[in-house]
Formats: C-alpha cells, structure tokens, sequence
C-alpha cells in the first residue's frame, strides 16, 4: 500500500481509544516522516503541532482530517506552523458550521518560499511609520525611498514589499493600512475569527498582504505558485501532492442591502467560481 493509501486507511481505522488529535498525531508519525524536507525531522514536526494543540486547545476541537491536511501542507512546503518564526498557522475556522483547521502561510514562510524559488536575490517587506521619510513614485521613472526615523516613528501608515531578481529586475508595491485592513476584511476568511494571526501580528499580515501582491510580478517558477495557492484553505484530504487537493472552505457571502446569506461554490484552489 502506498503512502496516500497507508494514511487514509490509519485516519479510517483509528480506534475509539485513540480517536484524539494527539493520538492521532502520534499514530501517523511514520507516514508523516515521508512527506517531511529534510530539513525537518519528524520529532520536531510532531511537537510542533503537538504544541500547537496545547497553546491552543481549540485545534483539538476541530476535524482530525482536517487537521491532518493542514499539517501535510505544511510539512510539504517545508513551513513550521505555530511558531515564533511565524511561517505557517494552524487555524480553528468554522467552515459552514463545522470547526476545521485552515491552513495559512505567515509572512516568513511567504519569504522563505520566494527565495528557494531561486529567480530573486532580494525579497523584503517593512511597515512605513507616520514620523518616517518616505517617497514613492510609479510610472516609467519609479522611485521607491524610505528612511526609518531614528526615534519616535509614530503609528504605522503604510507598508511595502519589494523584490529584485538575480538579473537585475525589480519592482514593489505599497499599500496604506487602511487599504490593507480593507482588502483582509474583503479577502481573507479568518480575519474575523479569534484565533486569526491578523488579531495578533497584524503588521506582519500586512507585509504578506503586499508582498503576495508585488510578488504577481515576479518571475516566479511554477512550484511557488503552486505553493502560495494553499493559503487560506481547508483540505481533508491527504495526498502525497497536496497542490492536487481541493479547498473545501464554504464561502459565504452577506448581501449588503438585503442581508441576505449566499454561499457560493469553490475551485479546487478555492477561487470563487
């Protein structure tokens, strides 16, 4: 039996004894071992997400297949999630009545993929504080500058994100907070819940909100594209390709005049249809 067929028979067979998360984790300790990089162990995996259930018990609360489709994401794009080094998150969201794990990629992780794509030699995103020197200017002579204040930067105003590839081509983009604010309000599904890394690191949120914007132009291989298409999503599926797994977030969407509650269908890589 394959791995695919190993891991879905261990999730179908699991006693009623050993039917919690951490039994769960524990039992498919092996079959996670082979999606893992090397450059994470699978002890070190397995008390992350171990970790991540004590730090937040509500993740227990959530589907196990979920849970284990969020870890597999993980695990294959090499991101440690619920973290300090803020790469991956591990997300109770209420998925049309239903508690089940998200996962979402941090602002580090976004960096993290975007330099072993191999095409850029410089990836950054920085907060514009109100005190700070900055200028901007698009158009066929753009101008990007910034100088941090030495003291007393005040509240953030702005945020950007640049990149610059190895031959010498260049771009960025930059947003207000209140067009950041915006567009996670409009675009991300977990910005509202509690548990969502906007209530807690919402400048680093903001950084990976424009760096996915700038990074649209970016001459990126097709690996990262197929990598940052699993953010935000919910699969309960396991594959030893999880790029191949549909997105079963239930969007649901409020008519402004009549409050009226629509939900609409997805795409395999949860873009509304």
């Amino acid at each position: 039996m394959n791995i695919v067929g190993k891991i879905q028979n261990q999730v179908a067979t699991t006693t009623k004894k050993d039917v919690s998360m951490k039994g769960l984790i524990k039992s498919m300790e092996g079959e996670i071992a082979k999606a893992l990089p090397s450059v994470i162990t699978p002890e070190r995996f397995t008390r992350m997400t171990l970790s991540a259930i004590s730090v937040n018990p509500k993740l227990a609360d959530c589907t196990p297949k979920s849970f284990l489709g969020a870890m597999m994401n993980a695990a294959q794009l090499g991101l440690e999630p619920n973290t300090p080094l803020g790469q991956a998150y591990l997300i109770p969201y209420k998925n049309h009545g239903i508690d089940e794990v998200q996962f979402q990629i941090g602002y580090k992780g976004l960096i993290d993929l975007a330099y072993r794509s191999g095409e850029v030699e410089l990836v950054q995103a920085q907060v514009v504080y109100e005190n700070d020197t900055f200028e901007c200017q698009y158009g066929l002579e753009p101008k990007l500058l910034h100088i941090p204040a030495d003291s007393n930067r005040g509240d953030p105003i702005k945020v950007y994100a640049l990149f610059r590839t190895k031959s010498g081509g260049y771009g960025f983009e930059v947003m207000s907070m209140d067009d950041v604010k915006k567009h996670a309000e409009k675009y991300s599904r977990a910005y509202s819940t509690a548990y969502s890394p906007w209530k807690t690191n919402f400048e680093e949120m903001a950084k990976k909100t424009v760096l996915k914007k700038v990074l649209k132009y970016a001459p990126m291989k097709s690996d990262f594209v197929r990598a940052i298409s699993s953010d935000e999503s919910i699969k309960s599926e396991i594959s030893s390709d999880m790029y191949e797994v549909a997105d079963e977030t239930i969007y649901v969407d409020v008519d402004e005049e009549t409050g009226e509650v629509k939900e609409n269908d997805t795409t395999p890589n949860g873009q509304n249809v």
